[in-house]
């Protein structure tokens, strides 16, 4: 367990990180997810204080509907990057980074509700297949639609987004029922675990397939891998949604505009000076948050992110290069790892084929 965001979040379970990673890319995996914060607005002035407020436009969607953007500052900067749930004709779920929840909250209003529920997050190829034997309805919420299902009695809110790349829902679930929740989800997983280790071996295969249980460490990995953003690294005081990429959450000509459109605009007419890229290491030593970035000699960027890529058995990051900079992809860099230069190159977002640059979209 490892504190984040002010919580208490499982950084990884008895399988390891490195499995936890490998079972959401090939099959199935439940991550825990209830430090994100839920604001909460209602009634029929709630959809134009958030048209006002975010960089997208609902008028894209409807309800039954989940859609990516941003909340920027008067800059022009990400004061969050969010998704909101559209639940209702006039109640809106908007899911906010755990660290700025209150500061969503004060820009958009609403009532903060994130203590009265937890989020569960299925993910993986297999997550559908699986949560038909164990939950059929979320199994048939789509990709970024919600729906409030039943479960054993209890109204869980489903959408159909994530944060690993891969296919899959999230649940939000009233927090008095959360632990039956994980444990309907988890358990059979963790009886198969007992059960070969009281055999010395495999598990019969007299028990149903459950999900492994997932935490902050293979999360990261997995957003990484798929060269999604995070706030306070790739999103952030000083970093615009131009220079991160991600210019389609921006509706410019939505009526009324939003909060940091007019500086928003300067840069675009003027060119973003920097863009996000990835960086892979031609060896397994993770790259890391920090790390200087060189080209010719000379240091250009600095990691905003970087992990091990299980997937490539090697190294990756993300940075934000100078656009002056001739350095597309495949162009050799070296990172410095802590007093030892580490040979690179540049490459595109996502880092692994078929898991979107642009998870998070909608």
């Amino acid at each position: 367990m490892v504190a984040f965001g002010g919580w208490e979040m499982p950084l990884e379970y008895p399988t390891g990180t490195i499995r936890e990673h490998m079972a959401c890319r090939r099959q199935c995996a439940v991550f825990d997810v209830s430090h994100l914060g839920t604001v909460r607005l209602q009634g029929e002035r709630a959809v134009g204080r958030l048209q006002h407020a975010l960089t997208n436009d609902l008028g894209r969607i409807a309800p039954g509907k989940a859609q990516y953007t941003h909340l920027l500052d008067e800059d022009g900067s990400v004061l969050d990057d969010l998704i909101v749930w559209w639940v209702e004709d006039e109640r809106f779920d908007v899911v906010a980074n755990a660290s700025n929840t209150s500061k969503v909250l004060e820009a958009l209003g609403g009532t903060d509700v994130t203590a009265e529920r937890a989020v569960v997050a299925v993910q993986g190829p297999g997550a559908r297949a699986f949560l038909g034997e164990v939950f059929p309805e979320a199994a048939l919420v789509g990709r970024f639609r919600v729906r409030t299902v039943d479960w054993r009695g209890v109204a869980i809110t489903v959408a159909g987004t994530g944060y690993t790349g891969e296919d899959g829902v999230e649940c939000a679930i009233p927090a008095a029922q959360a632990s039956a929740f994980w444990e309907a989800l988890t358990g059979t997983h963790q009886a198969r675990g007992r059960r070969a280790d009281a055999l010395g071996g495999p598990a019969p295969p007299d028990l149903p397939a459950a999900a492994v249980p997932a935490g902050l460490g293979a999360r990261d990995t997995l957003r990484l891998e798929a060269g999604l953003p995070l706030h306070g690294h790739e999103l952030g005081p000083g970093i615009t949604p131009l220079e991160a990429g991600l210019g389609w959450v921006v509706a410019w000509d939505k009526p009324g505009g939003f909060r940091g459109r007019d500086a928003l605009a300067r840069q675009q007419e003027a060119g973003a000076p920097r863009s996000l890229k990835g960086v892979v290491g031609e060896g397994r030593q993770p790259l890391r948050s920090g790390f200087p970035v060189f080209a010719g000699g000379e240091v250009v960027a600095e990691l905003t992110s970087g992990n091990f890529s299980p997937m490539l058995g090697r190294g990756i990051g993300m940075c934000f290069l100078p656009v002056e900079l001739d350095l597309p992809p495949g162009s050799a860099v070296e990172v410095d790892g802590r007093g030892r230069r580490l040979a690179g190159r540049t490459a595109r977002l996502p880092f692994v084929a078929g898991h979107r640059a642009s998870g998070r979209e909608a």
